[in-house]
């Protein structure tokens, strides 16, 4: 297997944890150039910021022809990351649309002896609006819908506890190649966010068949599978420009030289 395949989730995943682990700074104009939990207050009225999801609670609605499936809430924080691109038309409504990436997926128990665990990662494109304070990003709310591109599934089977069972497949026909949702969700000072997502259509691809001994089946005709999540980091930090970062640097390099004299 490919293993540049790996390495787009995981550079992804470091380029946001190194934005965790700044500080915040400010430009020669005083202006914020990168903070998770700040709002960029002074912007103009187009500006790129972080806007990816963040741990992640999955849930679903399975059935088998027609029976519930217990499902267990899933939990995941890798990797989620992504940005936005916001336009203001004035300080409380605006637009956004980005690139996000995700880890979502179900867990069911079928009985007590056997559990599934089934996950996606996907790359979506998010197309949504925002009312409130914009300007300060105090208080506001935003929702809209997204498209995900889902390129790699994996499951795991699990039985009396032991995992007896993997695979992982890049662009499985097991789920819809695209994944069309639809999220609503808040942002209040100083960064705590709540976004809700839910997916309309089923996980699992009905018109999926695989061969097994040489018998053809569709393993997932007769089931239904709708799938919702909650992530409590959804946020519109602002992403660092060229000219601020440097600023940053020469601020740490100053202060650092002035401490060794000290």
């Amino acid at each position: 297997m490919n293993s540049k395949f790996y390495l787009f989730p995981m550079l992804l995943c470091l380029l946001q944890l190194s934005a965790f682990s700044q500080e915040t700074p400010s430009d020669s104009s005083g202006h914020d150039w990168m903070s998770f939990d700040r709002y960029p207050v002074h912007h103009k009225k187009s500006y790129i910021t972080w806007g990816g999801d963040g741990p992640l609670l999955s849930f679903g609605d399975i059935k088998y022809a027609g029976d519930h499936v217990r499902n267990i809430p899933r939990f995941t924080i890798f990797f989620n990351v992504g940005n936005n691109f916001n336009y203001d038309f004035g300080n409380n409504f605006g637009i956004f649309t980005g690139l996000n990436l995700k880890n979502i997926g179900l867990i069911t128990k079928d009985n007590d002896s056997v559990k599934l665990k089934r996950r996606v990662y996907t790359v979506g494109v998010p197309l949504g609006f925002k009312i409130g304070d914009l300007r300060r990003g105090k208080f506001f709310f935003f929702a809209g819908g997204s498209y995900d591109l889902a390129f790699n599934y994996k499951e795991k089977k699990f039985l009396n506890g032991d995992k007896v069972h993997k695979f992982n497949e890049w662009f499985s026909d097991r789920t819809p190649l695209l994944m069309p949702s639809l999220f609503a969700g808040l942002r209040v000072s100083p960064g705590f966010g709540l976004k809700i997502q839910y997916y309309p259509n089923d996980f699992f691809n009905k018109d999926f068949k695989e061969t097994v001994n040489g018998v053809s089946t569709q393993p997932y005709k007769d089931v239904e599978s709708k799938m919702f999540f909650a992530t409590i980091t959804y946020d519109f930090g602002r992403v660092p420009d060229h000219r601020s970062m440097k600023a940053h640097w020469e601020h740490k390099k100053h202060s650092h030289h002035w401490e060794k004299h000290f």
